[in-house]
């Protein structure tokens, strides 16, 4: 019977191979992850909620990889991709053959050029691993810098203050979340970071970083010093194509795939964090999207195209944080919006809707308490994916039902 073998037993890894089962798939399905514990949800590690003594929350119990018949290769890398004979050799020497592949290969955090990676004082967030080591230090009476104000630095910095951590958050651009989050958001954010004594400065250039037996030094180019117990770097993350590229798949920002996932060698695919792929509903725009929806949604998609369908990428992209007690959320790609119009909800929530040169609304991007702005966000996705053009006095109108212009 058929091999199916997936590279990355991530979110995305292992959903695809759940899903691959689910569509009634009954060939071998081997799924490989360099990490000593089973596939788990990675958005838990940054939050305050976590406790990260404890395990991670697994996406299923090791029992049931068995019942599927999925095996389960942890603490495994791929050395080696031949996509002529279609064989994998393996960290553990043996060679692997399949007859569909998926990468799912996820992303590595970008380290601070020159830091060694394997310094106790100086971290990343990526792994459970990470956020153990992290999270012991976040405690009263410790002062945790953080270079780096995305969402990352940002829920780390809402974790250590929780916590009792003194924090300092040092960001290279004029204002925090610059990228993909607009700026009356963004200031909400600051705005709460700053009331609960976050020390956040923006514009700021890092000139040399020095790891000492006690502490971490950061020497900003303004000549400002600045000394921490522990440093984390949340400088975005890059995408695992190494594998891909030495095996000659096509590589742009991460594994190019075209809209049903196929990467540009016959019967291997791409999902997740690691690959590229365009976008119909953006004039076939090519993004890669990192984030836990979408990880899922793909997921699902590459195990419907690797049996055999023809599906290709209709969702919106959507994007979430949680802070405090806020909660950010962003569907749909508002670079190219040329202006938006806002919509306030109860108890200080507001969403904006951004809009193209035509009327069109791209994108919404939305902050509130809790669940107070999910369900606008999620009418806001159906209108983007319906490439809506609705009255822009209706969408300021709380009063109005999104419901209503959508069906309109």
């Amino acid at each position: 019977m058929a091999h199916f073998v997936i590279i990355g037993a991530g979110e995305c890894g292992a959903r695809a191979a759940f899903a691959l089962r689910e569509k009634g798939f009954e060939g071998g399905i081997t799924l490989i992850g360099a990490e000593p514990l089973a596939p788990y949800e990675r958005p838990p590690l940054s939050k305050g909620s976590a406790d990260q003594t404890r395990e991670p929350k697994f996406i299923a119990t090791l029992e049931r990889y068995g019942e599927q018949s999925i095996d389960l290769k942890l603490k495994t890398t791929v050395i080696a991709l031949d996509p002529a004979t279609k064989t994998l050799r393996l960290s553990d020497r043996q060679t692997l053959a399949y007859d569909k592949l998926l990468l799912a290969t996820g992303a590595a955090a970008r380290g601070f050029p020159g830091v060694d990676s394997t310094s106790q004082r100086i971290r990343v967030l990526r792994t459970h691993a990470d956020a153990v080591a992290l999270h012991a230090a976040l405690h009263p009476g410790r002062h945790i810098a953080i270079i780096g104000g995305g969402f990352i630095g940002l829920e780390l910095a809402a974790t250590a203050r929780i916590r009792g951590a003194d924090v300092t958050v040092i960001e290279g651009l004029p204002r925090v979340l610059k990228r993909g989050v607009p700026e009356e958001i963004a200031e909400a954010i600051t705005e709460r970071h700053c009331q609960e004594g976050v020390d956040i400065r923006c514009d700021q250039t890092i000139e040399a970083l020095q790891e000492e037996t006690d502490k971490v030094v950061v020497r900003l180019a303004s000549g400002e010093v600045i000394s921490a117990d522990l440093l984390l770097v949340g400088i975005g993350a890059l995408p695992n194509v190494a594998l891909a590229a030495k095996a000659g798949l096509a590589i742009d920002n991460g594994i190019a795939v075209n809209e049903r996932l196929e990467s540009s060698h016959a019967d291997i695919f791409a999902a997740g964090d690691c690959c590229s792929l365009p976008l119909s509903l953006y004039g076939g725009r090519r993004v890669r999207l990192e984030s836990w929806r979408n990880a899922q949604e793909q997921a699902n998609l590459a195990a419907a195209n690797m049996l055999g369908e023809r599906a290709e990428i209709s969702a919106v992209p959507w994007f979430w944080s949680d802070q405090y007690d806020f909660t950010l959320q962003i569907a749909g790609l508002a670079d190219e919006a040329v202006t938006h119009v806002r919509r306030d909800l109860d108890d200080g929530a507001f969403i904006l809707f951004h809009l193209g040169a035509d009327g069109r609304v791209l994108a919404a991007s939305g902050i509130g308490r809790g669940n107070a702005i999910a369900r606008d966000i999620r009418l806001a996705e159906m209108l983007i994916a319906a490439r809506a053009h609705p009255d822009h006095a209706a969408l300021a109108a709380s009063s109005v039902k999104l419901k209503s212009l959508l069906a309109a």
